[in-house]
Formats: structure tokens, sequence, C-alpha cells
């Protein structure tokens, strides 16, 4: 436990030098400050509408933002240490290789989950101050809520991108192999799932099979999670309408999508256990 503690350390004071942690925190709180401000201007309403409302808006958000951050931060972990010529340095010290993984994706796991705090932590004292500080305990136990799905969400794609690096032999084609993963499960997966719906015409056979499919998405699933939780718009009625007919709630969601944090990490450490160097 010392020696992962050590490199969570050392990932996270890296975070801070190369001013990660600082830029995230700013980017999250401005476009979460920002929601909440502005959440209601489609409405012609500037302010605080309503909690629903506001955190669905910004769960749409971050089902764009944080894969994309996530798979920036770790797509070099390993690639890049190789490529500099430290990963032999490291691997010498008294370190499995295991633990080296698991410390450096539990420091870049840190690094965005304190972004991810900081940030929506005050659009949630914004969100409380709109609403005049009426109903402060349930702003803040659902805001934790988000920020808890919006961390397992992070820890998906960074488990993704360390799969990514432990496989790429170059920095440059991780970073290819990366955004590849971020534009197939952000933008292509859904499409061609509406696609094959709209070619079929959505016979009663997809109807059971498509709620299952989107179980294989961590965006579905985190959107999923939230709009289960919150219930608002259309998309709540279209999504959660489907999830099983009701057999899976938000709370199965949040594990099975703490299953998506888990298990891509673990085929890295197995790879990377697996692999000469």
């Amino acid at each position: 436990m010392r020696s992962v503690a050590i490199v969570v350390y050392s990932q996270l004071m890296n975070g801070f030098r190369n001013r990660w942690i600082l830029g995230l925190t700013i980017l999250f709180a401005l476009f979460a400050v920002g929601i909440a401000y502005a959440g209601g201007a489609t409405s012609g309403h500037i302010g605080y509408t309503s909690l629903a409302t506001t955190i669905t808006s910004q769960a749409s958000l971050v089902a764009f933002l944080i894969p994309l951050i996530a798979l920036l931060l770790g797509y070099d972990a390993v690639v890049g240490e190789r490529e500099q010529g430290t990963l032999l340095l490291l691997l010498s010290y008294p370190l499995s290789r295991g633990q080296m993984l698991i410390g450096k994706f539990l420091g870049h796991l840190l690094i965005l989950f304190i972004a991810i705090l900081v940030g929506f932590g005050l659009a949630a004292g914004l969100s409380s101050w709109q609403a005049g500080g009426s109903d402060l305990g349930r702003i803040f136990v659902a805001y934790g809520i988000f920020i808890l799905s919006a961390s397992l969400f992070g820890a998906a794609f960074l488990g993704l991108a360390y799969i990514v690096s432990v496989r790429a032999v170059e920095r440059t084609r991780a970073a290819g192999m990366a955004l590849l993963i971020w534009f197939f499960f952000v933008v292509v997966f859904d499409l061609a799932l509406l696609a094959v719906l709209v070619g079929t015409g959505g016979n009663p056979a997809e109807r059971v099979i498509i709620p299952y499919v989107l179980l294989l998405n961590p965006v579905d699933v985190f959107r999923l999670v939230n709009l289960l939780r919150f219930g608002h718009g259309a998309g709540a009625m279209t999504l959660s309408g489907a999830v099983m007919h009701g057999a899976l709630g938000w709370l199965s969601l949040l594990g099975i999508l703490f299953l998506w944090g888990i298990i891509p990490v673990s085929l890295a450490i197995w790879r990377f256990r697996r692999s000469e160097i």
C-alpha cells in the first residue's frame, strides 16, 4: 500500500506542477456555474429554474467533456514513460507492475475528482444561493450523487485510456486511439443504435434488447443514472422508459458504472504484467 501511495502522490504533484488540476477545475467551474446561472435561457428565463433542469443540463456537458479529459489524462501513462526511457527505471524500484499502474490510475482519478468536486461544488453553492437558501440539503445531496456518478464515469474512460497506453508503442498512436475511443462512445455508438432502430422500425424484440445494449456504453449508463435520478426532460422519458421496464434503477446503474471503472483498468494491469516491458 505504501508503494501505491507514493505513486499516487507523485501523480498528484505532477498534476499540480502541470496545472492539470487548476485548469480542469476552472473549466468545470466555468461551465457548471454558467449552466447553473443560465440553464433556463431556452425558456426565456435567466437564473435558477429547477434542480432537475440544472443537473440534467450539466450531465449533458459532462457526457461530452469528461471522457475526452480522462482519455487525455491517461493515454500516455505507460507509453509516455516507455518513450522517455523512465519505465525501466520505475520498474527497478521495489514496486510491482500492478502497483505502479494502480498508483498512476488512482493519481489521475484523484486529479479528475478534485476538479469535478470543486467545479460542481461551486455550482451547488450557486444553485443554493439562487434558490434563496431553500432545500439546501436536497441540493447538496443531489450534487453529491452527481459528482459521484461523474467521477465513476471519468474512471471508466481513464481505464480505457490505460488499456490504450499499455498496448501502444508510440505516444502519437496512443493519442489517436484515445480520440477514436472518444468518438466511438460519445458520437458513433448512439447514432448507430438510432439508425438500427429507425431502419428496422423498432420491433418488440429490439425493445427488449436495446436497453441491454445501452449498458455497453458508459456514456449512456451515466446519462441514465442522472435521468432516472432526476427524471427531467424528453430524454428521460425515452431512455429511462427503455431500461428494463423499470428492472434497473439509478442505484443499479451506478453499480454498473462502477464496474465500467474497474474492468478496463484490471484488463490494463493484466496486459501490462504479461508484456516484456
